[in-house]
């Protein structure tokens, strides 16, 4: 299903800006139509898909070497609503999302460092890597609930 790095990347950019959708109507529909359930419901899927959309980032990041600025502008765009679709396009455009999984060690001096050899063992076992990203997505989620939304409860 997630082939390439690609794959993967526009997919989750696609469900944050779709998620974006879901938390502004659901506040619509809190301050219009007296439904606070709505904000619950879409800020809790909008939350969800936002640290998943951040993890995605990272994964792709690291899979596709790229440097410290478009990582962090790929990151950041999360933050700013339906940003990850344009950010998409111009990783695209610009070269960054192109390629393979790295799954083997190349001759490139850059495959030695630690962390490329266990990216390497989970991209070989994608089941695995999923499961560590989605406790870990899950577990800060269950935190970031517990600790409560921005700007406090009200």
């Amino acid at each position: 299903m997630f082939r390439t790095p690609l794959r993967l990347f526009r997919t989750l950019a696609i469900l944050e800006a779709v998620s974006w959708t879901l938390l502004i109507v659901g506040l619509l529909l809190r301050a219009f139509a007296d439904l606070p359930i709505a904000a619950t419901i879409g800020g809790g899927i909008h939350g969800f898909v936002f640290l998943s959309y951040g993890a995605t980032a990272v994964l792709v990041a690291m899979n596709n070497r790229w440097r410290p600025w478009p990582a962090a502008v790929a990151i950041v765009s999360a933050i700013i609503p339906y940003a990850t679709i344009p950010t998409e396009i111009w990783l695209q455009r610009t070269g960054r999302l192109v390629g393979e999984w790295r799954l083997e060690e190349t001759a490139d001096p850059r495959d030695a460092r630690w962390h490329d050899r266990w990216l390497r063992w989970f991209l070989r076992r994608p089941w695995v890597l999923a499961v560590l990203i989605a406790l870990a997505v899950i577990a800060l989620y269950v935190a970031l609930l517990i600790i409560g939304p921005p700007g406090g409860r009200h």
